[in-house]
């Protein structure tokens, strides 16, 4: 599989919530881990999620809010994407959220792992000492990767969520950055 990895600007987030919405049919379904803690049966991202995405991408990287997203293309077709965010705590500048998305045919063929390098790459240029994540305790391919690519568990929450029926925890994923990498000046 050939792919290109780059960032998405914000006049391109229609067509990135076209392909989030494709992407959500998978979450728990034909055999695939429950993702994103939603029931299996909503239908599409949450508009209040797509706002988050359109104000972080218009906010500066420091400010409250602000948000880095990079999508993996084969020709002009998004096929993942990655997302680095700042934490809701003001105290917390020198760290960041990730998130991301596999799109169904481009698993298991590497691309997961380039997803990851570019976002740590750049959080390691912007001076970040942390980069933090939450993944469901059943999505083991995802926690799998993660471990790869050098994060550890800080934690994990059991029935943090109730969904069709199901109890399911979230588990805390952390990786520092490398020693002097803050530059922030918090």
């Amino acid at each position: 599989m050939t792919f290109t990895i780059r960032p998405l600007h914000c006049e391109e987030l229609a067509t990135f919530f076209h392909y989030l919405n494709d992407h959500l049919l998978d979450n728990g379904r034909d055999g695939a881990p429950l993702f994103q803690p939603m029931s299996r049966s909503s239908a599409g991202f949450p508009p209040e999620k797509a706002n988050g995405f359109t104000t972080g991408l218009q906010a500066s990287f420091g400010q409250q809010g602000w948000r880095r997203l990079w999508v993996a293309l084969e020709g002009s077709q998004i096929i993942g994407h990655i997302d680095l965010r700042s934490r809701p705590e003001p105290a917390a500048r020198h760290r960041c959220l990730l998130g991301m998305g596999v799109h169904r045919n481009a698993r298991r063929g590497g691309l997961g792992t380039a997803l990851v390098a570019v976002a740590l790459e750049w959080a390691r240029g912007q001076g970040l000492a942390w980069v933090d994540l939450e993944v469901l305790q059943g999505n083991a391919p995802a926690r799998a990767l993660y471990r790869k690519m050098g994060f550890v568990q800080t934690g994990e929450i059991q029935d943090l969520f109730r969904i069709d029926g199901e109890s399911l925890g979230y588990v805390f994923m952390s990786l520092q950055l490398a020693a002097g990498a803050d530059r922030m000046g918090v």
